[in-house]
This record gives structure tokens, sequence and C-alpha cells, in this order.
């Protein structure tokens, strides 16, 4: 089991200052190479998609160009449709270099290819870095679990690659991602409930501004407000949880939601 301290964190965090290429994924696509932003120099949509595949491909074994284009653009994609979109991506992020000269942020095995993370800073793999820390201490070492949380939802600024919402191949990681986040807001806030429950109400709100329906997150909340001396906002956030729920999925909240509306009515 890996051990991990603040110097995990320091390092993640500082990540973005050895890298060449910052790529932003979350709530935007954006790339910025030697701090110049050249989000807007491609000229084909097919060389970003490719590039956007192979971010989200990184963690995988070199893929063959016929697996990619499959996958990519399923019966519309070509060999000269990847030669072209390959070559594009070569010449934004590396237009001093020859044609023919190998890249060093796409690594070649034959006809596979893969993304090299040496030189590039992720938004969306530090996110899930800080949130694996966070995971892996909370319960034990919840002062190291705040600070990698809090890390974490800095970088979550919406959904991930927000203008490709409609394709099939970012789907998966789209939706693993905001589940990533609404546990990262979730967690957070029920680390800092007793002693900063203002803050644990924000960040209640901050996920169910992501999922309306996210139950667990109500409970916090009105936890929260009892903590805060607010009785009548507790019963609120009751109401519009159940609501929420009857309009979205017809159903009554969980009984361990109605247990905790009735003890605070009670009092």
């Amino acid at each position: 089991m890996i051990k991990f301290d603040d110097t995990h964190i320091e390092q993640l965090l500082a990540a973005k200052q050895k890298a060449d290429l910052h790529v932003y994924s979350l709530g935007k696509f954006n790339i910025v190479l030697d701090k110049n932003e050249i989000s807007d120099n491609w000229g084909r949509d097919k060389a970003i998609q490719l590039f956007q595949f192979f971010l989200i491909s990184r963690n995988r074994m070199a893929l063959h160009k016929e697996v990619i284009i499959d996958r990519l653009w399923e019966e519309n994609g070509t060999d000269q449709h990847f030669k072209v979109a390959l070559h594009e991506i070569k010449k934004i992020l590396e237009p001093k270099t020859s044609s023919r000269s190998k890249t060093k942020y796409i690594q070649r095995q034959g006809s596979s290819y893969k993304l090299n993370m040496e030189n590039v800073w992720l938004d969306s793999h530090i996110f899930k870095s800080l949130i694996e820390v966070g995971n892996n201490v909370v319960g034990h070492q919840d002062e190291l679990a705040i600070m990698a949380f809090q890390g974490a939802i800095k970088l979550y600024k919406g959904v991930f690659l927000p203008n490709r919402i409609y394709e099939d191949w970012t789907s998966s990681e789209r939706d693993n991602l905001q589940m990533l986040a609404l546990n990262a807001y979730l967690s957070l806030s029920e680390l800092l409930l007793q002693d900063q429950a203002k803050e644990s109400i924000r960040l209640t709100e901050e996920a169910l501004n992501i999922d309306p329906t996210w139950e667990e997150a109500y409970r916090v909340q009105m936890m929260a407000h009892m903590l805060n001396g607010n009785r009548p906002q507790a019963i609120r956030c009751f109401d519009k949880c159940k609501k929420v729920l009857d309009k979205e999925f017809g159903i009554e909240p969980l009984p361990a939601t109605i247990k905790l509306y009735d003890s605070i009515r009670s009092k």
C-alpha cells in the first residue's frame, strides 16, 4: 500500500511548473504551450479530436491507428484522416521540428500511438491524482485529505471536454470525472462539517449544482445548517430534497435522510 504525505500533494501541485504543455479539459478545452495559448491555431477539427482522444487514452498501452480510427470516427474515418490529423498535431505543438523528426509529445511504436505525458500537464490527470491521495488517507490523515480534496476541487471547473459532450468516446471519462468531483465535494464537506459548517454548506451546494439529486449532499447540508443554528433552513433543505427526488425519479428520500429529518423536527 502506498503511503502518502504532504510531499505528494506538493509535487502534484508543482507539476505544472515543470511541464512545457498545459492542457485544460475541465469546463473548457484550452492548450498553453510555453506560456502561449494555442487553442485557436488548429485548422482541422479531426486534429483536435485526435489529440483529445490521446488525452483520454493516456494511461493505456499504445493503440494501433486502426483501433483509434474506429473508436474515434467509426465509419467516417480513414487512414488519410489519421495521417493528416497527426501531422497537424505535430505542426501545432512542435512547429520548429521537421515533419520526419520524432515528436516528444506523441509516442509511436510501429503503427501504434499514445501521448507522452512526461512533458504534459493535464488538469484532469492532476485532479484524479489528488483525489486518489485524499481517498487513501481520509479517516486517518484527515488534514492531508482536506489538502488533497481542496486542491482537486480547485481544478474542477466543469464537465470534461464540454465541446464533446455528444461524442460517445468521451462519455465514460466525463462521467467518471463528474462522479469523482461529487465524491470529493461530499468528502470535504464531511471533513469540515464540525469546524466549518458554513464552508460545508457551500461545498454541498456546489455538489448539488452538479447533480441536484445527490441525496448524501442534502443530508450533510441539513446537518451543517443545524450546526450553524439554522433549523428552519435544515427543514427546507429536506423539503427540497424530497421535491427533487419525486420530480426526477418518483421516489421518496432514503430512510437515513428521513431519520435525520425526523431528528431535526423533534429538536
